[in-house]
């Protein structure tokens, strides 16, 4: 592989060069057994453990795994020395001998689920998509519920249906009931919709019985990846009264095959929307050093046609607070704990994260080039992308999340 057609000589601009390196599992296709962490640069995925091993990395045993739930678990000075060593490995030139052989391109490998996810937590931190679905659902009282600005509003989902990207999603089946129905009816969801979502991802694990506080974020989170929490509207309509989501959500959420550290982010970091009510003192960030909002900026596709562009920096709630509140009540973080932001929504209507708002639940279906849509049809492919602002005028480019919905069996 000569120097000129190196795939380390990247286009300028690229979202994947060496300020990002996100971290992934692959498989080749020789070898589809042997899973990998790798790291991607550009359009190719390095052997992280391979590229340990040549350079006589003192991490080469904890990149030689098939997961990288023992690097999550490893804790913060290893994240932070495994990114720099890689950092140098993908951009002095004197280690492309040894580092070239061990790049493949990304659409030559199998990307896997790169963790094993132990809990999984969803949000309703933005206060746009909120307001849209109280409006829309409570047309005639207010649209926020009394708690919503005084805590992150959450609730624990499955998370043996967390899949990778790229996974297709089987229309689920269950229990619908209109308001003008005499009684429940069950069959395949007819209201089926997405929530574009940013989940992050725990490392370093907590004690029960002890509280994270806000100014621990970065000891525990790892990194942050695109989720899609596919949503039954009809079904969850049903269903969530009195005790919330259930059947309507737990069958199915896509992350994106890539995590990206924290780190790459770290020029993207922003205040988050101001706060209306004095917030109690586990949640209070006003004295924090960094901010806590992230600027991504997220586009929504369905079959290619882009149809939102929700800002995750517009979120009232911060990813710090929703650790803080996950863990205010003594509850235990483990490593590979994920938990998602909420549906990410912003002031305008082409900011909307779900079709559940972006039609007004049904009323004002988009126009796509394959017809009407209200809400998602067998065959319908959705597509997550996202992109931060990075170091010196680059983007941070996030991996994106696809799935394609198939009919029920």
């Amino acid at each position: 592989m000569s120097e000129q057609s190196s795939p380390l000589d990247l286009a300028e601009g690229d979202p994947f060069g060496p300020h990002n390196l996100p971290y992934g599992v692959f498989s080749t296709p020789g070898h589809p057994d042997d899973r990998r962490v790798g790291v991607r640069i550009g359009n190719h995925v390095l052997d992280a453990g391979a590229a340990a091993h040549a350079l006589g990395s003192p991490y080469a045993q904890l990149l030689a795994q098939p997961s990288l739930t023992p690097l999550l678990a490893a804790g913060r000075t290893a994240w932070r020395d495994v990114r720099r060593a890689l950092t140098a490995w993908v951009s002095v030139p004197a280690h492309r001998a040894d580092i070239e052989p061990l790049l493949h391109p990304v659409d030559a490998v199998t990307l896997h689920l790169p963790y094993e996810v132990a809990d999984y937590v969803d949000f309703y931190a933005s206060e746009h998509h909120a307001t849209n679905v109280g409006r829309i659902f409570r047309p005639d009282g207010d649209a926020l519920t009394p708690n919503w600005k005084h805590l992150p509003i959450g609730y624990h989902g499955r998370a043996g249906t967390v899949v990778v990207s790229g996974t297709d999603v089987v229309r689920p089946a269950g229990q619908r009931k209109a308001p003008s129905d005499p009684a429940p009816v069950f069959g395949p969801s007819v209201k089926l919709d997405i929530e574009a979502e940013v989940g992050f991802v725990v490392g370093v694990p907590s004690e029960q019985g002890t509280p994270v506080p806000l100014g621990d974020f970065r000891e525990h989170v790892f990194g942050l990846s695109l989720l899609n929490d596919w949503s039954a509207r009809d079904i969850q309509a049903w269903e969530y009264v009195p005790l919330g989501p259930f059947l309507g959500k737990s069958f199915a959420t896509s992350v994106s095959a890539w995590v990206t550290p924290l780190e790459a982010l770290d020029a993207a970091r922003t205040a988050p929307p101001a706060r209306d009510f004095p917030l109690l003192p586990y949640l209070d960030d006003a004295r924090e050093e960094e901010p806590g909002g992230i600027d991504l900026r997220i586009s929504v596709a369905i079959n290619g046609q882009v149809v939102a562009e929700p800002p995750f920096s517009s979120m009232y709630w911060t990813a710090a607070q929703q650790l803080a509140q996950m863990t205010v009540n003594g509850a235990s973080l483990r490593t590979g704990d994920l938990y998602g932001s909420g549906t990410v929504s912003g002031a305008e209507p082409g900011q909307r994260g779900s079709l559940l708002e972006l039609t007004w639940n049904g009323r004002d279906p988009l126009d796509l080039p394959e017809g009407k849509r209200t809400f998602l049809e067998d065959g319908d492919t959705v597509t997550l992308t996202a992109w931060a602002p990075g170091p010196d005028g680059t983007r941070v480019g996030l991996g994106e999340v696809t799935g394609r919905i198939v009919p029920a069996p």
